[in-house]
Parts: C-alpha cells; structure tokens; sequence
C-alpha cells in the first residue's frame, strides 16, 4: 500500500469532520490505536473494526495514516501492530519513566535474592499496570508483561494499590464487579473487602492463584506522599510460596524504593496533586542488615 503523504499528518486526525455518532476523526484514530493494548500484538483490519465499530473503509483509513506517521506499522498482508515512534512517545511519560529508573536497581537486587518473577507496577483507573518484569528462573506460566493491563481485584499488587491508594479506589473497583479469573478469584464483596483489611493491617498482599493458576505472589506498596503509586511483587510457584521469607524481603525493597523515590524532584505523576491520601501502612519490624 503506498504512504499518504500529507503536509501534517497529525493535523489529518484533528479534522473536526464528524461521522453520525459524533466522533472526531481523532477519536476514531485513537480508538484504532487503543486496540493494540490488549491481546495479540498483531491485529487484522477485521479485529479492529470488530473492536472498535467502525466500517472496514475507515480502519483502512485510519490505519494508512497511522503507517504513515510512523505510529503502526504493517507486517504482512492485513496484518498490523503498533510501531518504534509510539514507544519512544511512552518512554518520554515523566511519572512512569522516573518510577522505573529509580526502582530497577532494587529490582534487581530483589531477584537476586529470590529468583522469582519481579514485577513494577501502577494503577491505571481500576485496573493494575505493569510497567517492569523481571522474568524469573523457576518462573511459573504467566499473562503479566510489561504493558498489560489486569484487573486489580484479582492480585496481590492490585489489593496493594487498592489498600493503600485513593480512598475511593476500593469503592470503584467493586462497583466495577469483582470477575472470576480462576476458581480462587476473590468475587465476594464482603470477601474482598476483608482482604484488602488484612493487607492494610500487614502490610503486604499474598495471592494464590487468584489470576493465574500456577501462580502465587507477595506484593508491597511503593509509596509518594503517603499515597501508594506502584506496587513491587515477587511470583513464584505455590509450593515455592514462603510467605515468611518473601514478605520480609518484598516490604524492605519497597520501603527502600519509596526512600529513592522521596529524593527525586517530581517523585511520580501518577502521585496526582488533591487525591485524598488512603490510609497509612502498619510497617512490619525492620529487618537487621
């Protein structure tokens, strides 16, 4: 297919031409451009109009000028994923990319120490981000990967960052419902607010196998002002679950990367200025060394 070349692609999006629901040309592009975050990497035209309602013609559109930006780019005969200029957008995004710099090292250090699969994560809306892994040796199978988005009822980093963030993050993540992912997937309100109790009291979350069979995890909150911003985990198999050793080792990592994090000028943007502080966390002892 040959490039639209055009003075401004960016501009082509901005056209104010609206089809009969009222969405912007820009809507629609963004709409496309959306598609790409959930599932395979690679999309057909006829996975994105099923995605997002738009005709066949308009994807193809949409999808022309998307190449052409440098934002998609096509792979083979009908098939497309997203492109090189849209990460080097993302990796620009302040909050995520001082998060990261500031926690990997202690990331790393937590693997050493525990060869489990390491993950860094934030919350985006009600739902848990990953934005770090460290793929473990004796790893159990997993749907995590940096830049999947899973819904927060069902880990141990998800109940961290509901635990610890917004006070009105508990409220809209069960007014979202609380869906099985496995059998052991908490889906009882009453069930899941006492889970979330039990992680404000310890200071930790512990999940079995609530997303993924297979899987077990212990997770702690990363904090900013107060608030929890991210959430560090270790997963492991269940019979390689030792709560009493990874707990210690996952709460003193995260403690250590919110120390990091306080030093730096603009700790997060995810920690949003007027979000109201969730409650405190009831620190386990310290450990020696």
């Amino acid at each position: 297919m040959a490039k639209i070349r055009t003075p401004n692609t960016v501009a082509c999006m901005r056209d104010p031409a609206a089809d009969q629901d009222g969405r912007s040309v820009l809507r629609r592009g963004l709409m496309v451009l959306e598609c790409f975050a959930e599932g395979a990497t690679e999309k057909t035209v006829a996975e994105v109009c099923a995605r997002t309602g738009l005709p066949p013609a308009t994807v193809h559109r949409l999808l022309a000028v998307l190449v052409d930006w440098g934002g998609v780019e096509k792979v083979s005969r009908g098939r497309y994923r997203l492109a090189v200029r849209l990460w080097r957008l993302g990796a620009r995004v302040p909050g995520t990319r001082t998060l990261r710099d500031v926690a990997l090292p202690y990331l790393e250090d937590l693997y050493e120490a525990t060869h489990g699969v390491v993950h860094l994560a934030i919350a985006d809306g009600i739902d848990t981000l990953y934005v770090e892994k460290i793929p473990g040796r004796h790893a159990p199978s997993l749907i995590s990967s940096v830049g999947a988005r899973l819904p927060m009822h069902a880990s141990g980093p998800g109940k961290v960052l509901v635990a610890f963030g917004p006070s009105d993050l508990l409220d809209r993540v069960l007014a979202a419902g609380l869906p099985p992912r496995t059998p052991r997937t908490i889906t009882d309100e009453a069930a899941f607010r006492r889970a979330v109790a039990e992680v404000r009291r310890t200071g930790f979350a512990v999940s079995r196998e609530e997303m993924s069979l297979g899987s077990a995890s212990v997770a702690a909150p990363i904090f900013a002002e107060r608030i929890a911003v991210a959430s560090v985990s270790v997963v492991t198999t269940p019979d390689r679950l030792r709560v009493t050793v990874l707990a210690p080792l996952v709460t003193t990592v995260a403690r250590a990367i919110t120390r990091a994090l306080s030093r730096v000028q603009d700790p997060l943007a995810a920690a949003e200025p007027g979000r109201t502080p969730g409650p405190r966390i009831s620190r386990p002892p310290a450990l020696s060394g």
